[in-house]
């Protein structure tokens, strides 16, 4: 997600390093790059042209803060000008005073209308709420039916009704909607995602159906499901349900994908609606709020460090956490058991690629975004696969691996002996790394930041 564009500003910024003032001359080079790169991202023209135009207003005038350098300045007025585009403030959800809160869910065929709601759903839940799902779409055949799937997997409930055979079109839309509004009240659900039929392009019955649904449930929040995939068109769809319906905010969809971002930094400043979440992958966590902030911190290569912090409030165990650095830091050490115990931790935050693309790409962390196209996602898999075909006493005390066991483990795991070794010299490496921790102070621990980096390259190396 917003990679090329990271690369190309950051390219871009780099023509203004070693000048001494900004020029006309040399903002006007770094802005053709920035141009150029938010034109290749799928901006929309206006967006880009607002912005490069305010940005060399204020890289010129004497907004400019003194003590930085021309990059910095540059980097700090295209930050908050990308800020002020997405919106300043992460948009809030709104919830009716009565319950139950009615979402509708608007969008065309495709664009991860259904799979979105349930997400929804599941990101509701661990807000104390208790959603309840309905599919209004009767046309498209198992529409209801992929509905309820996805409930079942977020573990929401759904109401389903029932539609006799032959029964179609807008009345039995509003029966069911009728219906399922009454559901939620009866059983003290405090939210309604109704999740609405979509089309392959706009047309007049839609939106009519839609407008109907709008007047009947007076919904608290109109989203419409884009596919971050079609760039502007995903645009000028949202554009034309917002000047039908009033849509309340947007949900932006594979975003994980080849989406160059272009519909993100274009979508509020062309439509007035702001985007409230991303969807960023199959699985109902890949789900998350929309803070412009932050991702504009990606953007500009700062990564987003309070969303990864969020996510390892969420995933981690304390317990664990604090138990392992009190067994690692004492005389004893950890065994192969806790450092499984923590890969299985770290799983937990997602991929490597996902964590290392939320460290920033400057400082001492350049090169790791970079790094995380390369890593080895079965990495973890293939240590954890080492260390479970050990025994429980061989897992307590390393030293017991003699040659044969090594063998054994390297046959038990799919591995090689090649692997095993590799594995256990980078653990015995680690054991010894955090016990000198534990007894030396600010020394070691500038050590250990030096010996990590290094290990951090070695446990490629027997990864295949």
């Amino acid at each position: 997600m917003f990679e090329n564009l990271q690369d190309k500003l950051q390219r871009a910024f780099k023509n203004l390093r070693g000048q001494g003032t900004i020029t006309e001359e040399n903002i006007g080079e770094a802005l053709r790059e920035i141009r150029l790169a938010l034109l290749e991202s799928d901006v929309n023209l206006t967006v880009v042209k607002s912005l490069i135009d305010h940005v060399r207003e204020k890289s010129l005038g004497s907004q400019v803060a003194t003590a930085l350098s021309p990059t910095e300045q540059v980097i700090k007025i295209v930050h908050d000008e990308l800020v002020e585009i997405l919106g300043k403030d992460t948009a809030r959800f709104k919830f009716a005073s009565q319950p139950p809160t009615v979402i509708l869910m608007a969008g065309l065929q495709g664009s991860g209308k259904t799979t979105s709601s349930g997400k929804l759903a599941a990101w509701l839940k661990k807000g104390g709420h208790r959603p309840l799902l309905v599919s209004v779409d009767v046309y498209r055949p198992a529409a209801r039916e992929q509905l309820a799937i996805v409930a079942k997997s977020v573990g929401a409930q759904i109401y389903t009704g029932k539609i006799a055979e032959g029964e179609s079109g807008t009345p039995v839309v509003e029966r069911l909607a009728k219906e399922a509004f009454r559901e939620a009240k009866n059983f003290g659900n405090d939210v309604l995602i109704v999740d609405t039929a979509g089309r392959l392009g706009i047309d007049e019955a839609l939106m009519a159906e839609m407008s109907s649904l709008k007047a009947l449930l007076n919904p608290s929040e109109i989203l419409f499901v884009a596919d971050a995939m079609t760039g502007q068109d995903a645009v000028n769809s949202a554009d034309a349900f917002h000047k039908q319906l009033g849509i309340t905010g947007v949900i932006l969809t594979k975003m994980d994908g080849d989406a160059r971002g272009g519909a993100a930094l274009s979508i509020r400043n062309v439509t007035g609606a702001p985007v409230k979440f991303l969807g960023t992958g199959e699985k109902p966590e890949a789900f998350e709020a929309f803070h412009p902030d932050r991702i504009v911190s990606r953007i500009m290569g700062m990564g987003d460090i309070a969303t990864l912090l969020e996510r390892a409030e969420e995933k981690l165990d304390k317990g664990k956490a604090e138990d392992f650095a009190k067994k690692a830091l004492s005389g004893d050490g950890f065994t192969l058991e806790d450092f499984r115990d923590q890969l299985r931790q770290i799983k937990k935050l997602g991929s490597m690629q996902s964590i290392l693309k939320m460290l920033p790409s400057v400082g001492p962390f350049q090169g790791l975004s970079q790094a995380a196209e390369h890593v080895d996602e079965g990495q973890l898999t293939r240590v954890e696969a080492m260390i479970n075909s050990m025994t429980a006493k061989e897992r307590a005390n390393h030293e017991l691996i003699s040659g044969s066991r090594r063998r054994r483990i390297a046959n038990g795991s799919g591995t090689t002996v090649q692997d095993v070794n590799a594995l256990l010299k980078q653990y015995a490496q680690m054991r010894k790394m955090f016990k000198g921790l534990g007894q030396g102070g600010g020394k070691m621990q500038r050590r250990l930041m030096s010996q990590m980096g290094q290990m951090g390259g070695g446990m490629n190396r027997f990864g295949r």
